[in-house]
C-alpha cells in the first residue's frame, strides 16, 4: 500500500487551496443572434472543486440507488470537449467510481455495450446531447445533464479515497486506443502508479513559462482521450487557466480572440488543427504576429507538414513537438524553439527507455526505409517494466516490456528522430490512430472479384481514402458504390475516423498505377500519400 500517490483529484484539492481565486476555465457564451461569442465566463479554481463535489454528489445518489458498489466501473460516452464534461468524469472519480470513457467518435451502441462488459462495468452516463438508441444496453443508463440546481438535500458524497488503503495496481480509470482492432478498441486500464507517473511527465510538460503569469492555454482534444487529459493534468497541477473552445477545430479568428480576450500564451493542437493558423498566417500579419509572440505552440499527436513546419521556425515560432500515445501518454520532448524542423526527441527526465536496435533487413523495417537512408540504424522505442510509466501488464509483450512499435534514429547522444511506425497505422487529423491493414484486408475479401490490389491513405486527414486498382472493367462510379456497399457492415463498427462510408473516398486507378517497393512489390503507403496529394486535397474540400 502506498500513501504518497497523488490522482487528478488530489491535483485538484491541492490547486483550488493553493489558488483559489485564479481561473481555471474560461468558457465560451454565445450569441445566438451572431453566433459570435459575446464573452468568455471565467471558472475559478475554487468553483470547480466545488462543482466537482456538486456532480460527485449527484452521482453518488444516482448510482448508488442503481445498486453500484464503489469502486465499480462506470462508463462516461461524452464529448469530452465541454467544462460540463469534465465535471462529470471528475465527480464519477470523486464518487468513488472508476470512469470508463468512451469519445462520441465511437458512434455505434454495440461496441459500446461489448467494451462495457469487457471491463464489467455496472453503468452508463451518455451525452445528453446524444440520443442513441440504447434500448440494448444491459445496464442502467443516465443522461449526463447539468446537475445545477437539482435538490441534493439529503444526499452525501463519500470521503476522498485513503490513498494509503490502494494498491499501486488498483485501477483508477480506463482509456481505449483511439484505433481499432478486429472491429473495436482496445482496453486500457490505467492504475494509481501508472497515473502518479503521468502526473509527473505532464507537471514537466507543462512547467510555467513564467512566475510573473498565469498560463492559458486551450483544449487540444476530447477529455476521454489522453491527449487532453494529459495535457489538462499539467495545467491543473500548476495553476494555469484551460480556455474552452467552440470547437477543437477554432478558427483562426477564434484563435486570435482567445489570445486577446482570455491571455492565452501557450497553444496545443494537433498538427493537422495547427497548420490551419500557419497557413493563414502567410497573408495575415496580424495572426502571424500572435502567434510568433506565443510562450510555446505544442504539437503532437502525428507528423507535421514539412511546408508548416519550415514557416513556423523561419519565423523564429516557439515550438515544442511532444511524442505520446495512449498508453503512456507522453514520451519525448524536443527543446521549445530549437530553431529548426523535424528537432530532435529526448525521453522525459524520470523514465527507464530502451532503444531497440532494429534489422533494416527486417520485415517490420520494410514500411520505414524509403524515409531513412541505407545506413541509418533503426530503433524501436520501447518501456521498460520498471519505468512507472510503463502501461497495464495485459498491454506488455512476453518479456515484460511495452513495445510501442515506434521507430527512430539516434542524432545524437540521448537525441532521437521519428521514422514512423512498423505497422500498418496512420493517424487521422484529430490523431486518432486507424488500423489500414484491416480496412484493406476488408477489400480485399468482400471485393476480390472487383479489385486487383489496394491501399489505404489519409494520414492527417478526417478519415481514410482507399486507393484501388481495379480487376474488372467497369464503371469506375459504380464500382465505387459497390466496394462502399459490400464493406459497409465491417465500417458500421468502427470509430467515425476510420470509416469509409462514402463513394468520394474510394479512389479507382488503373492497373500498375500505384507505386510499389523494388524487392517485394508491395504498394509504398507514403508515396501514394504524395502522389496523390492534390486529390486528397479536392476530396476533403468539398
Amino acid at each position: 500500500m502506498v500513501s504518497s500517490l497523488r490522482t487528478h483529484l488530489t491535483v485538484l484539492a491541492q490547486s483550488a487551496f493553493l489558488y483559489p481565486s485564479a481561473p481555471a476555465f474560461r468558457v465560451p457564451v454565445i450569441d445566438h443572434r451572431t453566433n459570435q461569442i459575446k464573452s468568455w465566463t471565467v471558472i475559478s479554481y475554487s468553483q470547480f472543486q466545488s462543482d466537482v463535489e456538486l456532480f460527485a454528489t449527484y452521482w453518488s445518489r444516482t448510482l448508488a440507488a442503481d445498486g453500484l458498489a464503489q469502486r465499480s466501473v462506470v462508463g462516461l460516452w461524452l464529448g469530452g470537449l465541454t467544462y460540463m464534461d469534465v465535471l462529470h468524469i471528475y465527480g464519477i472519480a470523486r464518487a468513488g467510481y472508476v470512469p470508463q470513457l468512451f469519445s462520441l467518435k465511437l458512434p455505434n451502441p454495440d461496441i459500446i455495450y461489448e467494451l462495457l462488459h469487457k471491463a464489467n462495468a455496472r453503468a452508463l452516463i451518455y451525452d445528453a446531447a446524444y440520443v442513441p438508441a440504447l434500448s440494448g444496453c444491459h445496464v442502467p443508463v443516465h443522461a449526463a445533464v447539468d446537475v445545477h440546481g437539482v435538490d441534493l438535500r439529503g444526499a452525501r458524497v463519500p470521503a476522498m479515497t485513503d490513498l494509503g488503503t490502494v494498491k499501486r495496481t488498483d485501477t483508477i480509470m480506463m482509456f481505449h486506443t483511439s484505433g481499432s482492432t478486429s472491429g473495436s478498441p482496445k482496453l486500457i486500464p490505467c492504475s494509481y502508479g501508472w497515473l502518479d507517473a503521468i502526473i509527473t511527465k505532464a507537471g514537466q510538460v507543462s512547467k510555467p513559462i513564467s512566475s510573473n503569469r498565469q498560463d492559458v492555454t486551450v483544449f487540444i482534444g476530447s477529455m476521454c482521450h489522453i491527449g487532453q487529459t494529459f495535457m489538462f493534468l499539467g495545467s491543473l497541477q500548476h495553476g494555469a487557466c484551460t480556455v474552452q473552445p467552440t470547437e477543437i477545430t477554432f478558427s483562426s479568428c477564434e484563435l486570435v480572440d482567445m489570445i486577446a480576450r482570455c491571455g492565452l500564451n501557450r497553444l496545443n493542437q494537433f498538427p493537422a488543427f495547427l497548420g490551419v493558423h500557419l497557413r493563414n498566417s502567410r497573408k495575415d500579419p496580424q495572426l502571424l504576429a500572435r502567434l510568433c509572440a506565443l510562450d510555446e505552440i505544442l504539437y503532437s499527436g502525428q507528423p507535421m507538414a514539412a511546408e508548416d513546419e519550415a514557416w513556423a521556425y523561419k519565423h523564429g515560432m516557439k515550438m515544442v513537438n511532444l511524442f505520446g500515445s495512449t498508453e503512456c501518454g507522453a514520451m519525448l520532448l524536443s527543446t521549445r524553439g530549437s530553431g529548426h524542423a523535424n528537432p530532435p526527441l529526448r525521453p522525459m527526465v524520470g523514465t527507464k527507455y530502451g532503444f531497440l536496435s532494429i534489422s533494416l533487413s527486417s520485415p517490420s523495417s520494410a514500411a520505414t526505409s524509403a524515409h531513412t537512408n541505407a545506413h541509418a540504424q533503426l530503433v524501436e522505442l520501447v518501456i521498460l517494466a520498471d519505468s512507472p510509466d510503463c502501461p497495464d501488464p495485459s498491454l506488455r509483450a512476453a518479456d515484460g516490456h511495452y513495445h510501442t512499435g515506434d521507430l527512430f534514429v539516434e542524432v545524437a547522444p540521448g537525441a532521437y528522430v521519428s521514422r514512423g511506425r512498423n505497422d500498418d497505422w496512420i493517424k487521422s487529423s484529430t490523431a486518432l490512430r486507424c488500423d489500414t491493414k484491416a480496412i484493406e484486408d476488408n477489400v480485399r475479401a468482400t471485393c476480390g472479384d472487383l479489385v486487383a490490389e489496394c491501399i489505404v491513405v489519409g494520414n492527417g486527414r478526417p478519415s481514410p481514402v482507399v486507393f484501388v486498382e481495379a480487376l474488372v472493367a467497369m464503371d469506375a462510379e459504380k464500382l465505387r458504390r459497390e466496394i462502399v456497399r459490400r464493406t459497409r457492415q465491417f465500417h458500421a463498427r468502427r470509430y467515425v475516423h476510420e470509416r469509409i462510408t462514402s463513394a468520394r473516398m474510394v479512389v479507382v486507378v488503373g492497373r500498375g498505377t500505384l507505386p510499389r517497393t523494388a524487392t517485394k512489390g508491395n504498394i509504398r503507403r507514403r508515396v501514394v500519400e504524395d502522389m496523390f496529394k492534390v486529390q486528397l486535397d479536392e476530396i476533403f474540400a468539398s
